[in-house]
């Protein structure tokens, strides 16, 4: 069991450390709007993960990796949500964030890149895939396969929460910089460029 434990923490660790959607997007949204709604983007992506334990865990990912029309369907929406970001910032960028806004204003922000991260992860059916393919792999034999696949997903949000506070943390040195009117304009575009290319992967990308 620990070795098994061991081997799990450097596979995902491994997983986590390589660039991606949900890196993107962390390091994008807390250079240019914050830790705090940095930290509910990254709460939201590992909220993700945990909905896609809960399906591997009940049985369910196994329908994902056997049916190409449901893994086609969810892929599908996946890159169409990444495209509808990806040129909402290119062709919309900001300049600037409001400061003053009222409380209910933010707890309207707050909640909306808490469902950006949440969506970026279940709306890709890569996710379950691999979960699917890689989370058995770790499971000791004549273990309750839901019990462990939870805890391996723990153990993942565990290292991807870790992983986000440092990227987080990185950024506040450059933050009055990288509040500036024309480096937002910039940081939308190039984020939203990337999201394009994250959907055009997800949709033509082989299983």
């Amino acid at each position: 069991m620990v070795h098994n434990l061991i081997a799990f923490m450097l596979a995902a660790t491994l997983l986590t450390l390589t660039p991606g959607l949900d890196t993107a997007l962390v390091l994008r949204t807390a250079a240019a709007e914050g830790r705090q709604q940095a930290m509910r983007a990254a709460l939201g992506i590992n909220a993700g993960c945990l909905v896609w334990g809960a399906v591997i865990a009940l049985g369910l990912g196994a329908l994902l990796a056997v049916s190409t029309t449901l893994f086609t369907l969810f892929k599908l929406c996946g890159a169409a949500y990444l495209c509808w970001l990806g040129l909402h910032m290119l062709l919309r960028p900001r300049t600037h964030f409001a400061s003053n806004a009222s409380d209910d204003t933010l707890k309207s922000s707050h909640i909306g890149w808490g469902m950006k991260g949440l969506l970026s992860n279940v709306l890709n059916p890569k996710v379950g895939i691999f979960y699917v393919s890689f989370l058995p792999q770790f499971i000791p034999a004549q273990h309750s396969f839901v019990g462990w696949t939870l805890i391996l997903v723990m153990l993942h949000i565990g290292i991807n929460l870790t992983w986000f506070m440092l990227l987080i943390h990185a950024t506040r040195p450059l933050t009055q910089l990288l509040r500036r009117a024309n480096v937002i304009k910039w940081l939308d575009r190039v984020t939203g460029g990337l999201f394009l290319f994250f959907a055009a992967h997800l949709a033509f990308g082989r299983r």
